[in-house]
């Protein structure tokens, strides 16, 4: 997969101030919600929204990075708990079905890729526009109903009473993975991979390869992710990442669903991905011990995401 590019090649769904918010009311931006939104560098795009159910007066995000997930979107947004959720946001990866139109259909603040940019590449966009937004709490949830949305609440609030700058939503904790009919082969090759970055991270995490994640604000600016690939070992390298700048990382228990619908990796891209986790724990462990200067560890203000410019769809 290609670099993330520059920002300005994304195709974004934007709506005014007044915009309408996730569950189809018009909200008005109060004087509190233009203070807090002074300074972010937003490039004209579109304002943040203001919920009257803030967790501890923190403004909580669901990102959704998304491909070909038009099967499974509404029944993954109609679980996330809108109580507590003050902006939905969807970046789809230049899907071949009609995610993007479903998404707008839902009143989701929707992106669109014009090309692929990888499972990485799309998760960057998401981070980036929810900055943008005033997000304080980001919670990464795939559309395609594997995780139950059910726990977004949970999640954050682990971040909200500042207990964790970050939250895993582990399927290895419990029995959750294999009743869930994850492949035994996945699950053998988690166990060993989780073992092996336990030693080499020096840390005690139950499972590094979810895709269901909570992250702060504070991480979400700190982190080079633009250093991060755009392929699936992303996910891998941006834990990483947290853990060298010395970020705290909670884990929660996920059950989780394996059917015909949801996204998973071919046993191929599972090995590339096997590989890109042991080399990402190896330069870990290689910088921490002065041996190479990994890049991806840098603390450069050019690695930092940036507010992506957006224009209409």
């Amino acid at each position: 997969m290609g670099h993330l590019g520059p920002p300005d090649r994304d195709r974004v769904c934007a709506r005014g101030p007044g915009e309408t918010d996730v569950t189809g009311s018009v909200r008005k931006r109060s004087p509190r919600a233009s203070k807090r939104s002074a300074g972010l560098p937003a490039a004209g795009g579109p304002t943040a929204r203001v919920s009257g159910n803030m967790l501890n007066d923190k403004r909580i995000a669901v990102i959704l990075p998304a491909y070909n997930a038009a099967l499974t979107l509404r029944q993954t947004y109609d679980e996330i708990p809108r109580e507590i959720v003050d902006d939905i946001i969807l970046t789809d990866d230049a899907s071949r079905d009609n995610t993007a139109e479903l998404a707008r259909a839902l009143g989701i603040h929707t992106l669109r890729h014009d090309r692929n940019r990888g499972y990485g590449g799309n998760q960057k966009t998401c981070y980036a526009a929810a900055l943008a937004r005033g997000a304080d709490i980001v919670v990464m949830l795939h559309p395609d109903y594997q995780y139950t949305p059910k726990l977004v609440t949970a999640m954050a609030s682990m971040i909200a009473s500042e207990q964790y700058d970050c939250v895993l939503a582990s399927r290895i904790l419990g029995r959750g993975a294999r009743a869930g009919g994850m492949p035994l082969y996945k699950y053998v090759s988690n166990r060993v991979l989780t073992l092996i970055e336990n030693i080499l991270l020096g840390q005690k995490l139950s499972e590094y390869h979810t895709g269901y994640r909570a992250w702060s604000r504070a991480v979400l600016e700190r982190l080079p992710l633009l250093n991060c690939s755009d392929d699936f070992v992303f996910d891998n390298q941006m834990i990483a990442q947290a853990l060298h700048f010395g970020f705290r990382i909670g884990e929660i228990s996920c059950p989780t669903r394996y059917f015909p619908e949801a996204s998973s990796i071919n046993f191929r891209r599972s090995v590339i991905y096997g590989l890109g986790v042991l080399r990402t724990a190896l330069q870990f462990r290689a910088h921490r011990l002065g041996l190479i200067r990994s890049g991806l560890l840098a603390d450069a203000p050019a690695g930092r995401l940036a507010a992506p410019a957006t224009r209409a769809a």
